[in-house]
C-alpha cells in the first residue's frame, strides 16, 4: 500500500467551494467559454498595463476580445539578420536609419488611437461593452498588418482595454488635453492622433503639448523646436517639474525652520503657564486650546499660500515672443493653461476649466502635476504613485486637473535599441545590450564618456578598420574594468553589468543626448552645446584646464592602475596571446614554474591571499571614477593576518568529516593518503 500523500486534499475542494459560492456550478450542457474569464476581474487586475504578450497571453487575449471563437492574429516577428558590412547588426547604418525615418513619415497617419463607439441613452452596458472589445479588436487587427505588409517596427503599446478606457472618459470631460512629452525627444512621446480624436469628439476642445525636461534643452535647441512646431502649427509650452519641485523643496525646508523656531518659542512660554496649573482639567483645556490653535493657523496659512498663488496667477503677463523659449514656473503655467483653456459648459465642469492631462508612464506627469499642485502648499493625498483611475485634482477654485494613467501609445521605433536608451523597455529585464550600448557610443562622444567617468577607452587604430568612435564591447569592457565589475568565474569585464549601469545614466539624463528637429541637418550638431570642453569641465572633475593655450586634459583617474591596463584590450583574443607570449618568451617565468613543479612546494593560502589584494584594488572606485585612499594595502594586510590566524590554528582549523557510509574504494584511497 502507497504510503498517504501528506498534502492536504481538502484544500483544492475548499478552493473549488469558494470560487463558486452563490453561484451554480459548471455542467457539461453549459455553453460557456473555460478557457478565459469573460468578466473582467477584480478592481486591482482591471488596470494593470500590457505592453507586452507572448504567444499564449496573444491568443488567449484575442479569443476574449472576440468572446465568440479561438481566433487569433498570426504574430509578427521581424528578424534582424546581421550585416556582414554593419559593425554591430541590432543598429542601423546612417543611410537605413535614414530611410526608416523617412517611412515613418509616410506612414505617421495609420498610427491611430482607438475610437469608443458611439452610443445613446438606450444602449445597455453589455452592448456598449461588446461594441467596446470588437472595435479594440479591430484596431489591434490594423496594427498587425500594418507591421506585417509594412514591414515597420512599432513600440510595445497599451493593449488593456480599460485603461483605454480611462482615457476615453478623460478626454470626454476635459475641454484643454495637455500631452506631457519629454524634451528629449518629444515627437517619439507625442500621438499625432490624439489631436484629431479630441476634435471629433469637439470642435471646440483645444489640444496642447507640453514640453517637460526642458531644463535639459540649451537656449539654441529650444529656439530650434519652437521654429519647427511653430511650422507645424503645434501649440507648445515648455517646463521642467524638476526644476520646480526643487525650489518647492528648498521653500518647504525654509518655513519648516521657521516653524520650528516659532514652536520652540511657543513651548517656552507654556511651560511657563503650566507650572501654575494642578487641576487635570484644566490641563486638558490648555491641551485642547493648543490643538485648536494649531489647526487655526494651519488652516490660516493654506488660506494666505492659495490666496497668495492665486494672486501670482493672475499677476502672470507674458508675451508670445516671451512663450517661445520660456522654462515656465508653476504660476505662469497655469496662468497660460487658463487662458488657453475654452470655457464649455456641461454637466461635468459646473461652471470650472477642465484640463486633461495625458502622457507616457516616463515622461515626468507625476511630477508635473506635483509641481503644479505643491505650489500652494497643498499635499498631494489624493494621489498615489501609480494612477489606477483616473482623478480630478482641484487646483483653483476655477481650474480642475483631470489625470489620466500613464499610457504607451503606439509609434514607430527604429531597432530595438532605440527604444531601451528612449526608456520605452525596461532595462534590468535587457538581454541584449550591445545595440543599446553601442548606440549610446555613438551619440556621446569619446572624450565627454571618458571625461565624465574618468575612464581610458580604447579604440581599434585606423589601420585595423577603427573610425575613432568606439564599440559596445570596447566602452563596456574599459567602464567593467575601471569600476571592478569582473565575472566570477572567469575572470573577465563583466560588460551586461556595466550596460546595464551606462543605460541608466543615459536614460537618467547623466549622458544627455536631445534629438534634433526632423528638419535639422545634422544630429550631432545639435548637441553641440552640451559637450562643449567647458560645460563638460563644470559638471566633473576629470576634465582639467591646462595651461594658457594648452586646452582641456582628460585624466583617467580609474584607468590608470595596471590590473585596468592588463583587462582593458581591443580585441578578443588579445588577453589571451599576451599571457602565452609572456609565459612561453619570458625565461624566468618559465624556469620559476619548472622548479615549482619538480618541487612540489605549494604555500597554502597564498593564491587566496592574492585573489583577494588583487579585488581590493580593483573595487575600490566609487560611481565617478575617482580611485579611493584605501585599497590593496589594507587588503594586503588583513589576508596576512587571516593566514597567520589559520597557520596557529593547526589542525584546530580544520572541521572533522562527519562518518557515514563509505563507497567502494574509499577506504583504500584515503589510506593512501593518511
Amino acid at each position: 500500500m502507497p504510503p498517504r500523500s501528506k498534502v492536504n486534499s481538502s484544500l483544492g475542494k475548499a478552493i473549488i467551494r469558494k470560487r463558486f459560492e452563490g453561484k451554480r456550478r459548471p455542467t457539461d450542457r453549459d455553453t460557456e467559454l473555460h478557457t478565459t474569464d469573460m468578466d473582467d476581474g477584480p478592481s486591482w487586475t482591471k488596470l494593470q498595463s500590457i505592453t507586452q504578450q507572448g504567444d499564449l497571453e496573444e491568443f488567449l487575449h484575442t479569443a476574449e476580445l472576440a468572446g465568440t471563437e479561438f481566433t487569433a492574429e498570426r504574430m509578427n516577428v521581424k528578424i534582424i539578420a546581421a550585416n556582414d558590412k554593419a559593425v554591430n547588426p541590432y543598429l542601423l547604418s546612417a543611410a537605413e536609419e535614414a530611410q526608416t525615418l523617412q517611412r515613418h513619415r509616410e506612414h505617421g497617419d495609420m498610427l491611430r488611437v482607438p475610437r469608443r463607439p458611439a452610443w445613446d441613452d438606450s444602449t445597455t452596458a453589455q452592448e456598449l461593452h461588446r461594441a467596446e472589445r470588437e472595435a479594440f479588436m479591430a484596431w489591434r487587427r490594423d496594427l498587425a498588418q500594418l507591421q506585417e505588409q509594412e514591414g515597420l517596427l512599432l513600440t510595445p503599446f497599451e493593449r488593456n482595454l480599460e485603461v483605454w478606457r480611462q482615457l476615453w472618459r478623460v478626454l470626454e470631460r476635459s475641454h484643454l488635453v495637455v500631452q506631457i512629452v519629454d524634451a528629449r525627444n518629444p515627437m517619439l512621446f507625442r500621438s499625432r492622433d490624439l489631436t484629431a480624436y479630441v476634435a471629433e469628439l469637439d470642435a471646440r476642445k483645444r489640444s496642447l503639448l507640453l514640453i517637460n525636461k526642458a531644463d535639459m534643452l540649451s537656449d539654441a535647441q529650444r529656439l530650434a523646436w519652437a521654429d519647427y512646431l511653430d511650422a507645424q502649427g503645434i501649440a507648445y509650452l515648455f517646463f521642467s517639474a524638476k526644476e520646480s519641485n526643487a525650489r518647492l523643496e528648498e521653500e518647504r525646508e525654509r518655513d519648516a525652520a521657521e516653524r520650528l523656531a516659532q514652536e520652540m518659542a511657543m513651548h517656552t512660554v507654556d511651560e511657563d503657564a503650566l507650572e501654575g496649573i494642578q487641576d487635570l482639567d484644566q490641563l486638558r483645556t490648555r491641551e485642547q486650546q493648543h490643538v485648536r490653535r494649531d489647526h487655526e493657523r494651519d488652516a490660516a496659512e493654506a488660506a494666505a499660500a492659495l490666496a497668495a498663488f492665486e494672486a501670482s496667477v493672475h499677476a502672470v503677463s507674458l508675451s508670445a515672443a516671451d512663450l517661445r523659449t520660456r522654462v515656465l514656473q508653476p504660476a505662469e503655467l497655469v496662468s497660460i493653461l487658463m487662458r488657453e483653456c475654452p470655457k464649455i459648459a456641461d454637466e461635468h465642469s459646473h461652471g470650472r476649466l477642465m484640463i486633461g492631462l495625458v502622457g507616457y508612464p516616463n515622461v515626468g506627469k507625476s511630477s508635473t502635476i506635483n509641481a503644479l499642485v505643491g505650489s500652494k502648499k497643498v499635499n498631494v493625498g489624493a494621489m498615489p504613485g501609480k494612477t489606477k483611475h483616473f482623478q480630478t485634482i482641484h487646483l483653483t477654485d476655477s481650474v480642475v486637473l483631470c489625470d489620466c494613467p500613464g499610457l504607451v501609445f503606439p509609434t514607430f521605433a527604429t531597432t530595438q535599441a532605440d527604444m531601451v536608451c528612449n526608456g520605452v523597455l525596461p532595462i534590468d529585464q535587457l538581454r541584449e545590450f550591445t545595440g543599446p550600448a553601442g548606440l549610446v557610443a555613438r551619440r556621446i562622444p569619446r572624450w565627454a564618456l571618458e571625461a565624465i567617468y574618468g575612464i581610458e577607452v580604447r579604440v581599434r587604430p585606423a589601420e585595423e578598420g577603427g573610425d575613432g568612435v568606439p564599440t559596445a564591447e570596447e566602452l563596456l569592457t574599459a567602464y567593467a574594468a575601471a569600476r571592478g565589475m569582473f565575472k566570477g568565474g572567469e575572470g573577465n569585464p563583466d560588460e551586461a553589468r556595466a550596460a546595464r549601469v551606462l543605460l541608466k545614466d543615459y536614460v537618467a539624463g547623466k549622458l544627455l543626448y536631445c534629438h534634433p528637429p526632423p528638419t535639422w541637418p545634422a544630429a550631432q550638431d545639435f548637441n553641440a552645446d552640451h559637450y562643449e570642453p567647458h560645460a563638460v569641465a563644470r559638471r566633473t572633475r576629470h576634465l582639467v584646464e591646462g595651461p594658457a593655450g594648452q586646452g582641456f586634459t582628460v585624466r583617467h583617474a580609474a584607468s590608470d592602475r595596471n590590473n585596468v591596463r592588463r583587462a582593458v584590450v581591443t580585441g578578443g583574443s588579445a588577453r589571451v596571446d599576451a599571457l602565452d607570449a609572456r609565459f612561453f618568451t619570458t625565461g624566468a617565468a618559465l624556469k620559476q614554474a619548472q622548479r615549482g613543479a619538480a618541487g612540489h612546494r605549494v604555500t597554502q593560502g597564498r593564491g587566496f591571499a592574492q585573489m583577494q589584494v588583487a579585488v581590493a584594488a580593483r573595487s575600490h572606485v566609487d560611481n565617478e571614477g575617482e580611485v579611493r585612499a584605501q585599497g590593496a594595502v589594507e587588503a594586503a594586510q588583513m589576508a596576512a593576518q587571516a593566514q597567520q590566524a589559520r597557520m596557529a590554528g593547526g589542525k584546530k582549523a580544520h572541521k572533522k568529516k562527519r562518518p557515514g557510509k563509505q563507497r567502494s574504494g574509499q577506504g583504500v584511497i584515503d589510506e593512501m593518503y593518511l
